[in-house]
């Protein structure tokens, strides 16, 4: 893959079955070492507990929010605060904020949806 600048844009956000809004900033079939997602939690939303085959951190753009990640107690988590997530882990997020709650999800190898897998109904962390 060559060099380039990616132009943020806004109006490639979708709504993803996870329950939160995600706008993917990078992520290239022909780079499958690497994906950048933008992703945005509702104030009071929470997303749906899952797990992915990748490993995945979340960097926390704005907001407040409370993250349950594996065998951790739930904890608080605010801006410039990175949420660390080993590949198979139980996780989601709630967005305990009034605002926004906004954050990067970066994934190693690159995230495809067939990674992704709902776990709300059969697990509890």
């Amino acid at each position: 893959m060559k060099e380039k600048i990616l132009k943020y844009n806004p109006l490639k956000e979708y709504f993803f079955e996870e329950g939160c809004f995600i706008n993917e900033i990078f992520n290239d079939p022909e780079e499958v070492s690497l994906s950048i997602a933008r992703a945005r939690v509702k104030p009071g939303a929470r997303t749906r507990l899952h797990r992915v085959k990748v490993i995945e951190c979340h960097l926390i753009l704005e907001g407040k929010g409370r993250v349950e990640v594996g065998d951790l107690a739930p904890q608080d988590v605010g801006t410039g605060d990175l949420v660390f997530i080993p590949i198979d882990y139980p996780q989601r997020i709630t967005n305990t904020g009034k605002s926004d709650l906004l954050f990067l999800a970066i994934c190693t190898p690159r995230f495809r949806p067939v990674l992704y897998e709902d776990i709300e109904d059969f697990v509890g962390i």
